[in-house]
């Protein structure tokens, strides 16, 4: 899975996952694992770009060693953040299910599992793969702007909701204002991203000269 934490066999593991095209990661994706990580006392984080997106166009983003890369240089300096190559390396649309699976191999009952993701993402869970078998396997962590309204899970979710609401907890995170598509569309224009990502990643997108031809596709997703 090459990333490093405990071996299996050692302590049990309170374990956070956060999945996304990181394209490029940013300043919010970092405020969330690290709010979430306090909040539900985990023991590590681990960052896990996407290989090949299903929801998404493969040749609509940047490569998965790029993306990897720039997760990489954000979450060096943090001892409880970790990035796993697990999508990456299948080579395949891959499913959130399918990456729970993968730890669960590993850890068995030694593992608590959260998965962190964006609280307009909870919306779709229930067209997900396998989402009943997803919720009997871990927790989830919604990152939300301040002010959202979860009641609107309520609506969407209908039948759903009682079981799904059992699972999810909800984590405002003022960052979660910023994008990796306003991001996309800063430096299309020529416009400063500093601050908005690790200064690191923010000299990866120059030095490879990411995202500068996008002005024609900077809204695609």
């Amino acid at each position: 899975m090459s990333f490093l934490l405990p071996k299996p066999g050692g302590e049990f593991l309170t374990l956070g996952i956060m999945g996304g095209t990181f394209d490029p990661i940013h300043i919010g994706h970092l405020v969330t694992a690290e709010e979430a990580r306090q909040q539900f006392a985990l023991d590590y984080v681990v960052f896990i770009p996407a290989g090949a997106p299903p929801h998404k166009d493969a040749q609509k983003i940047s490569s998965a060693e790029h993306r990897y890369m720039m997760t990489m240089l954000a979450v060096v300096d943090n001892p409880y953040f970790t990035v796993s190559r697990l999508e990456i390396e299948r080579q395949k649309p891959s499913y959130t299910i399918d990456t729970v699976r993968s730890f669960f191999q590993i850890y068995k009952e030694q593992l608590k599992l959260y998965f962190i993701t964006g609280a307009d993402a909870i919306l779709d869970i229930i067209t997900w793969k396998n989402y009943e078998t997803l919720l009997d396997s871990c927790f989830f962590i919604a990152a939300s702007r301040p002010g959202y309204a979860f009641s609107k899970l309520k609506v969407v979710l209908g039948p759903a909701f009682p079981r799904v609401i059992q699972k999810v907890h909800l984590l405002e995170i003022p960052a979660m204002a910023i994008s990796s598509t306003f991001i996309r569309r800063r430096v299309a224009e020529g416009k400063t991203i500093k601050y908005l990502t690790p200064e690191a990643v923010e000299q990866y997108i120059y030095k490879n000269r990411l995202y500068v031809n996008e002005k024609q596709s900077i809204n695609r997703f």
